[in-house]
């Protein structure tokens, strides 16, 4: 059974003469999601979000010399709340981003690669964009994620092809202290999932581990464990990058700061669904890969990125809990 939504509603007057703020205000208005009611009157899912956006147009439509209620709706009828509810339905923006993604997909093996990466992450942000403002999401929103990853794995195969490709099968976990002191092989000129993979393994699974960094695939010891490449004993599974299938198979206690380092690493190597923080980390680890030619140097450098933003992500939590 559906359940009733509280909805905030902002009711506005503005002088006719005023067209340039009039524009400014519609533009803000439907950049953060608003439904329109009628004409001067907007509508937002109740949340403390919505009372400040809708405070500050309020502020904004006095200002331009205008008038600006905010008040509470409660819907009298389901079907009243459904007709609400029918205000925010984001389908036919789902299905723009789908026809660029299959546009894209279709073009990705006769356009340059640059190209195609560049439209790629411009839809990635569109989506972004269309899902904070999709406060009632449906199938619509999964297919485009699972569209964007489709198109984000097809694109990474493409522009590196020495870059694992997923596999199928069950995760099985495993215990920590049956791999101490291992040497552990991943791909040398590591980047994000090698690098949190590697933080991860040192940090919370074999803290005296040893790694080797690999010219090839093929050059891994028998007596290592390899991670991040194909036939590697943790590597991409499904859905998963390497980063998560460690965390899956290593760390049975819930950790929500590492869950949610996941985000940010899936991301980042695989695409799908933006993390807010995750442009900056990736500027962050480009830059530390251009400068850091030694992969020891450059695990070290990141590990303190990594450990940063873990504790970040801990405090975060904690205060959550409070």
């Amino acid at each position: 059974m559906q359940m009733k939504t509280s909805w905030l509603a902002l009711i506005i007057s503005l002088p006719s003469t005023n067209a340039t703020a009039r524009m400014r205000i519609w533009r803000a208005l439907k950049s953060n999601g608003c439904g329109v009611l009628r004409d001067g009157v907007y509508l937002l899912p109740e949340s403390d979000a919505a009372v400040l956006i809708l405070e500050q147009q309020a502020i904004e439509v006095t200002q331009a010399g205008g008038t600006a209620q905010i008040v509470k709706l409660s819907s009298m009828h389901p079907a009243q709340d459904t007709g609400f509810r029918s205000l925010f339905d984001r389908t036919d923006d789902y299905s723009l981003l789908k026809q660029e993604i299959d546009a894209l997909l279709a073009a990705m093996t006769t356009q340059n690669l640059i190209a195609s990466t560049r439209a790629l992450k411009r839809i990635a942000r569109d989506f972004a964009s269309v899902s904070a403002i999709d406060f009632f999401p449906g199938p619509a929103r999964e297919q485009i994620a699972l569209s964007l990853d489709k198109a984000t794995t097809e694109l990474a195969a493409a522009t590196h092809p020495d870059e694992p490709r997923s596999t199928q099968g069950k995760i099985k976990q495993l215990k920590r202290e049956d791999f101490q002191q291992r040497t552990w092989a991943t791909r040398k000129r590591l980047w994000v999932d090698r690098m949190a993979s590697a933080w991860l393994i040192r940090r919370f699974i074999d803290h005296e581990a040893k790694f080797k960094w690999l010219n090839k695939p093929q050059d891994c010891p028998k007596s290592a464990l390899g991670f991040d490449f194909d036939g590697a004993a943790f590597t991409h599974v499904a859905s998963l990058v390497t980063f998560e299938v460690l965390l899956a198979t290593f760390i049975h206690e819930p950790d929500p700061a590492l869950l949610k380092l996941a985000t940010v690493v899936h991301f980042l190597d695989a695409g799908g669904i933006p993390v807010a923080e995750a442009h900056g980390l990736e500027m962050i680890l480009k830059g530390m890969r251009e400068r850091c030619t030694d992969d020891d140097q450059l695990l070290q450098e990141a590990s303190r990125i990594f450990d940063d933003l873990y504790s970040s992500y801990s405090n975060e939590e904690n205060l959550h809990e409070q």
